[in-house]
């Protein structure tokens, strides 16, 4: 089936939903070849992806995916696409911590590094948070601490058929938009950063026919994968399936502007000491306002505030308080603790 769907797609023509479905389970299943594989990747980044192609690919990857039985909480997640080639640090990552010291469930998916300098997974390690959960333990961590990572490669574990070939071809494929809208979690709140606003166009109408309550798609205007503090960004909201599109700047919603060589990393080392100031409220302010204006945003996604300005209030006085850093140290805490019983 994947050879005459290669040589339709050749022709100018682009997959339905369900031929889009059939050709991601082949994948999945291990019955297409790294060749066939590269070979459609390349053809639909050429051509452009289009919204059926992305859902039918996106149903296909969470029918295949370990799921996480997290339907009793309202939960949340801030993964995004990455790629946008600015060498910024693990601001999503950063995001999540701090909601989660605010009482919000937390279930992050992500990876290590694959187009960035530092993957959340990475910095994550760096920080001392557990990132390898089974799915009990996850659910418990998001219980007991609004908190757990989703390690991509362990819950989407059919992936492992594209890994080479995505490698070998190098360049953004349909699964780095993928990777938000497949949470094995499926959060139904979600902060999605991508690096460019036509994607996240796609994303947003792929979303809406997949599902979800309230979810936020933000663009720099630098090409950053999250709201910016140096420049406008475009929102793109999606509340069930209607979708609205509007711009922010950081003095929309009472943030200063910074600078970009202020939030730039260069280790995932890097990235983790900066991280850490900035839960402890001692960072410079470009670095402290992003995760602001971020965190603030996915509060609004939550419904847990009226308005983005709410909650850059309510996540500003939560780290001047301490509690955000004292939460931090309890997730290192855990993790010690984990490490010692075993």
């Amino acid at each position: 089936m994947l050879k005459e769907i290669l040589k339709s797609c050749m022709e100018g023509h682009t997959m339905t939903k369900t031929e889009a479905e059939k050709a991601m389970n082949q994948i999945m299943n291990g019955e297409a070849t790294p060749s066939q594989i590269a070979s459609l990747l390349t053809i639909m980044r050429f051509r452009g992806e289009t919204v059926d192609e992305m859902t039918g690919f996106a149903r296909s990857m969470r029918a295949h995916s370990v799921k996480i039985p997290a339907d009793d909480l309202p939960v949340v997640d801030t993964c995004g696409t990455g790629g946008d080639d600015l060498g910024t640090f693990n601001i999503s990552t950063a995001t999540a911590i701090v909601l989660s010291a605010i009482g919000v469930p937390v279930a992050k998916h992500g990876n290590r590094a694959v187009s960035s300098k530092s993957g959340s997974a990475d910095v994550l390690e760096e920080l001392k948070i557990s990132i390898q959960h089974s799915p009990e333990e996850a659910y418990r961590s998001l219980q007991e601490s609004n908190l757990c990572f989703l390690f991509a490669p362990l819950y989407h574990q059919s992936m492992k058929h594209a890994v080479a070939p995505r490698k070998e071809i190098g360049f953004r494929t349909i699964f780095n938009m993928l990777g938000p809208l497949t949470n094995p979690a499926n959060a139904k709140y979600q902060l999605i950063g991508v690096y460019d606003t036509e994607f996240a166009a796609k994303m947003a109408e792929t979303l809406g026919r997949l599902g979800t309550t309230r979810t936020l798609f933000v663009t720099g205007g630098e090409g950053l994968d999250e709201l910016s503090i140096t420049n406008e960004s475009t929102v793109i909201e999606v509340n069930g399936t209607d979708i609205t599109t509007y711009t922010l700047t950081p003095e929309d919603v009472g943030l200063k502007r910074g600078k970009l060589e202020e939030i730039q990393v260069a280790t995932p080392a890097e990235s983790a000491a900066l991280i850490e100031k900035i839960l402890k409220g001692t960072a410079n302010p470009s670095a402290e306002g992003i995760v602001m204006f971020n965190a603030a945003a996915a509060l609004y996604a939550a419904k847990r505030v009226e308005s983005i300005n709410e909650g850059v209030e309510l996540v500003s006085a939560a780290i001047k308080s301490g509690s955000v850093y004292q939460h931090f140290q309890t997730l290192q805490t855990e993790k010690e603790e984990t490490e010692q019983h075993a």
